[in-house]
């Protein structure tokens, strides 16, 4: 989207990373006076001050796109400064898809090269197809010819994202290989190829814990360097992340501020890491494990939710009977396995913990 201007941007419900972040990637370009990759925006050590936050000599603060290890987002962009390919890999929830998208802002300046695995994902989303009007009325011709990501992302030396990668079928996975290997895309019907230039790469995102997914070949898989990205380690890491989330998007949303929402935050991200360990914070009580992932990004949904509850139907502060419907629904995915974990949790641990009254029985209240 180059060449937007700056008030629309302010319209767009979710602008692209590098139009909402942009002073802050001119302000580390400027700053950058480290060695860059062929094509790259930033230097590696840049484009992990951005990932991670912290202050400029110029006073300009970077706001922490990343919670979490500085480690593991070193790794990955060491990763793409060589010849392999990228891999985040984690469960629902760990950010996949926001590191992915803010390392192709970071490195190439655009993070619209995305392409979108599903069931139904071909070949030609990932590499080219045709314009079948011209194809038929003066056969294959480059002119003919329309550019898919990868095809794009190797012309420009660009950052080609590819979301849910094992969604794919095999043999569209497959497709990528000799992209990877050999970084030329083959046009066999033009009889000619596209060279990547340098600056290309690609980073791919997966879950191997969600339902109707499809293994990656090793063949694949060896080409990708692979980088876990985990759930956040601590209550208090978490209670970070989805505090400065939910406040982005409230902006985001045009939603009304509400204030004092911290002791519910709280109370959505202990309720939802007590269910995924399978024990309470104390250790004492051990639970039965819902099928959902119950994952930070399903938290942050449930306090958006509430937000909005709060603002137009409350009376404007968040309070527990505008969360308790939405984790409920994150919890109860299965309405048999789930719906015994969530009484239980809620008799044995809500109903007998201090100050979570009032929750006990807006969740009581909601209870069919």
């Amino acid at each position: 989207m180059s060449g937007t201007k700056p008030a629309a941007v302010a319209e767009v419900l979710r602008p692209h990373a590098e139009e909402q972040y942009a002073h802050e990637l001119a302000a580390l370009a400027a700053l950058d006076d480290r060695e860059r990759p062929p094509g790259w925006k930033l230097s590696p050590w840049a484009v992990v001050q951005y990932l991670m936050g912290g202050s400029l000599s110029d006073g300009t603060v970077i706001v922490p796109k990343y919670v979490g290890q500085q480690r593991l987002i070193e790794i990955a962009v060491a990763t793409l400064v060589t010849d392999r390919a990228l891999l985040l890999l984690g469960v629902p929830g760990t950010a996949k898809t926001w590191v992915s998208e803010h390392l192709a802002a970071a490195i190439s300046g655009d993070s619209t090269l995305l392409v979108q695995g599903t069931a139904g994902t071909t070949e030609e989303t990932l590499r080219y197809g045709w314009n079948y009007a011209r194809l038929l009325a003066e056969g294959p011709s480059t002119d003919a010819l329309v550019p898919g990501p990868i095809y794009r992302g190797m012309q420009r030396g660009s950052i080609v994202r590819v979301e849910e990668l094992t969604r794919m079928p095999p043999e569209v996975q497959d497709a990528l290989v000799t992209v990877l290997s050999e970084k030329v895309l083959p046009i066999p019907e033009l009889d000619t190829e596209v060279a990547a230039v340098r600056g290309f790469n690609v980073i791919a995102t997966a879950n191997d814990r969600d339902r109707g997914v499809n293994d990656l070949s090793s063949a694949l898989r060896r080409r990708f360097n692979t980088v876990v990205l985990p759930l956040p380690a601590t209550a208090e890491e978490e209670i970070a992340i989805v505090s400065r989330r939910v406040g982005e998007l409230g902006v985001a949303l045009a939603l009304p501020e509400v204030p004092a929402a911290a002791d519910e935050i709280r109370r959505v991200v202990t309720i939802f890491r007590e269910l995924r360990s399978g024990v309470t914070e104390d250790e004492r009580n051990s639970l039965k494990v819902p099928t959902g992932t119950l994952s930070t990004a399903e938290a942050i949904s449930v306090v958006t939710n509430g937000l909005a509850l709060a603002a137009h139907f409350g009376d404007g502060e968040l309070r527990s009977t505008d969360v308790a419907a939405g984790i409920i629904g994150a919890v109860v995915s299965d309405p048999v396995h789930d719906s015994v974990a969530w009484r239980e949790y809620l008799e044995t641990v809500v109903h007998e913990r201090a100050n979570w009254g009032d929750f006990y029985e807006a969740c009581r209240a909601l209870d069919p």
